[in-house]
């Protein structure tokens, strides 16, 4: 059963839902949302016959139209004021929420680092653009948790993002892209947008269909922040957005690192099957540490 549709806060603040906090992304309608749309009340899609990971089931959260983030913040003695913002993933059609949201966010939280699991707008409102919703929700949550950082005992300067498959883009996208794409509504975007990190697990479309090159959108520059990247070869959504965008980080300067396994698939968030590709967390946490996010041990 889905545990965390229940109440929400008002901007500024932060309610309590089943011990769970939560911040609301946007103070009003979230930007560049369409005025006539109309969805369906919010909900678990997930039925006897969705796919498990791991034997066992997973959170589809579908019609999100008002963006959160739930604040997972660690214990005051382990916490080392570095904070990620976590992008589930589901084909901008649904978020598989515990899989890629909240069991990263209790695994960051086990390395002294904040977790805000976002939920952003899904379905896609622009089949054209179908990112740039959840970018738009991604930059202005990075500027909240930014604004907001002493209040979490944070350090503003070590505020990144995690992704998975196409919350690999929309995390992708929020690192990359050097604008804001909505125009300012507040004091909170005062505060900037852009990550300090990004790890990128499975990102999905980030190449053109044959896989041999970044798409036109993708664009990379020296001001991209440090990325850890992660795919297994026999991955349906393409491994070569990984290694693309590697080789693309790497001829611009930027520090970069990518694992690309022989298998794994797809979809396995951090539970732990018998690939290889599923004990990603543990080189994420050395790259986390030799970045300097987190101390070394």
């Amino acid at each position: 059963m889905l545990r965390i549709l229940c109440c929400w806060c008002l901007f500024g603040t932060v309610s309590f839902a089943q011990d769970n906090k939560f911040l609301k992304v946007w103070p009003e309608k979230p930007a560049g949302e369409p005025t006539d749309l109309k969805l369906p009340p919010e909900k678990d899609t997930s039925n006897e016959k969705s796919r498990t990971v791991a034997g066992k089931p997973v959170i589809r959260i579908g019609n999100v139209s008002e963006p959160t983030l739930e604040l997972f913040l660690p214990e005051k003695e382990k916490s080392n004021g570095t904070a990620v913002i976590i992008c589930p993933g589901g084909g901008f059609n649904i978020l598989a929420y515990d899989l890629e949201g909240t069991e990263v966010a209790h695994w960051l939280n086990k390395l002294g680092v904040a977790a805000f699991v976002l939920k952003y707008r899904v379905p896609a409102r622009d089949k054209t653009q179908p990112w740039l919703a959840p970018v738009q929700d991604c930059q202005r949550a990075v500027s909240l948790v930014r604004s907001r950082a002493k209040e979490f005992n944070l350090n503003p300067k070590a505020i990144g993002v995690c992704g998975f498959s196409a919350g690999g883009q929309t995390a992708a996208f929020a690192s990359l892209i050097s604008i804001r794409k909505y125009d300012p509504i507040d004091a909170v975007d005062e505060t900037s947008f852009r990550p300090d990190f990004g790890m990128l697990i499975y990102p999905a479309y980030l190449v053109t269909k044959d896989g041999s090159k970044l798409a036109d959108n993708v664009i990379v520059t020296k001001n991209a922040p440090p990325m850890f990247l992660v795919h297994a070869q026999d991955d349906p959504v393409r491994p070569e957005s990984s290694s693309l965008l590697f080789t693309a980080l790497k001829q611009a300067g930027v520090s970069a690192e990518v694992h690309i396994f022989s298998k794994g698939g797809h979809g396995y968030g951090l539970r732990k099957t018998d690939d290889a590709v599923t004990h990603w967390p543990t080189m994420a946490e050395l790259w986390l540490r030799a970045g300097g996010f987190i101390p070394k041990k």
